[in-house]
């Protein structure tokens, strides 16, 4: 296996036809704002049936932060939706490995899976309020170094902004 290939694209995640969709869901996996509501908007009843299984089986405490755990799709234009839980940002403590555990673990799940196109967010960026730059020099890192079956990682970003900090660290 090698890395995958890394594409942008600026626009809405829940209108990606890929394989899977990655949520930067919270801990409680039952949707909420910014992503993670989107795609439980979107995707419909089905996502939120299969998180409340997921609760009440092997995450009773909700999804640690830098783990990931499949669902299905529903409406969205996808086989899987990847839940995974994004660490707040802190001045006061390094948490870089726990974001990069969040696209490492994804890519896990994926390859379980056997999906070959993934879409992901820009994870922590939202109210979790990871700064842009330094959240698409990890994101980018992250896949590159991961040994995956996945072909295609499609970063999928909200705004120009969000784009232009992913294409910097691309190249």
């Amino acid at each position: 296996m090698t890395g995958p290939r890394i594409t942008l694209v600026q626009g809405d995640i829940t209108r990606q036809c890929v394989d899977a969709v990655v949520n930067a869901a919270n801990s409680s996996l039952l949707g909420g704002g910014g992503v993670d509501g989107a795609i439980h908007r979107r995707g419909g009843p089905a996502i939120l049936a299969e998180c409340r299984m997921l609760r009440a089986s092997r995450y009773g405490r909700g999804l640690p932060t830098g783990q990931a755990v499949a669902t299905t799709a529903g409406n969205l234009d996808a086989r899987w939706v990847i839940h995974t839980v994004g660490p707040v940002h802190s001045r006061d403590e390094d948490r870089s490995d726990l974001l990069a555990s969040c696209y490492r673990e994804s890519l896990r799940v994926a390859d379980d899976l056997g999906a070959k196109t993934v879409a992901f967010p820009a994870i922590s960026t939202g109210v979790y309020r990871w700064p842009m730059d330094d959240a698409a020099r990890i994101a980018v890192q992250a896949v590159r170094d991961t040994d995956t079956a996945v072909e295609e990682v499609r970063f999928v970003l909200f705004d120009e902004r969000a784009y232009q900090a992913f294409a910097t660290h691309l190249n």
